[in-house]
């Protein structure tokens, strides 16, 4: 990466959903986030749920959002490489952003190399082997013929539906209960990841909460992005240290830099 320039990492926007504050003012600041980030940003990623339901049709996709495609264009006519995330909420992110914008779509967690540093990033959701019912739900929404079929009904009827769903989704048990340790999936899934592989840093979503946990091989660390409805927490990497920081946002007064540091 250039020297002096950051790589940024934000994840669970939500647009779509009244949550904390309306969709539209959220887009708002994360605009700003984008415009503020866009003076030493090298790269974003952006790890899954930026929408709260999204599908793709062949020549058309969900209303609204403008201001933040618009941001997105702008920070990528500067140079500005952004990789995006497919969530548990909008897994259904096909090819509208990497034809409009260049932007590349991820759909799995990677492997990647920043700086002198490795990383595995994901949105996180299926990583629970424990998780039956939820990893089959996903197998079926990603099923190519599951999609045609989706495909064929009215946008009206198709985003109604989406948001019913999308609204049971953040009802699940444990999608929003308080940090504790022995319970975390995600985390026990790093501990258990990081004996066998050499890893620096994993970044994920899905989990709303701003956390940072050193993990017990002492070496590798466990980032959780958080959310927009209320924290409004990223993450930013210089090519040597990885930092949790807040946007406009009081949580940073509970919180400092650290998040839920264990």
């Amino acid at each position: 990466m250039t020297t002096g320039k950051k790589i940024y990492f934000a994840s669970d926007f939500h647009l779509g959903l009244d949550a904390g504050t309306s969709s539209f003012e959220r887009e708002r600041k994360i605009v700003r986030w984008l415009q503020f980030i866009k003076k030493d940003a090298s790269a974003v990623y952006l790890v899954g749920d930026i929408f709260d339901y999204w599908f793709e049709y062949k020549s058309s996709i969900p209303k609204g959002y403008i201001r933040f495609q618009g941001a997105l264009a702008e920070l990528r006519d500067a140079g500005i490489a952004i990789y995006m995330f497919t969530g548990n909420h909008d897994m259904w992110l096909f090819s509208y952003f990497e034809d409009e914008l260049g932007i590349k779509i991820y759909r799995q967690p990677i492997h990647t190399t920043l700086g002198n540093k490795s990383f595995f990033i994901g949105h996180g959701d299926g990583l629970d082997p424990k998780d039956v019912g939820y990893n089959v739900i996903k197998a079926i929404f990603a099923n190519k013929i599951c999609q045609k079929l989706f495909s064929m009904l009215h946008p009206t009827l198709a985003l109604s539906i989406m948001r019913r769903v999308s609204g049971k989704d953040r009802k699940y048990p444990g999608d929003h209960e308080p940090y504790h340790q022995p319970t975390e999936s995600m985390l026990n899934y790093c501990e258990q990841d990081c004996i066998k592989n050499d890893i620096d840093y994993y970044v994920f979503g899905h989990r709303h909460l701003p956390i940072i946990h050193q993990l017990n091989n002492d070496k590798s660390k466990y980032f959780n992005l958080g959310e927009w409805m209320y924290a409004s927490s990223y993450c930013v990497f210089d090519g040597t240290d990885m930092e949790l920081r807040f946007f406009e946002s009081t949580y940073q007064n509970i919180y400092g830099n650290k998040g839920n540091q264990v």
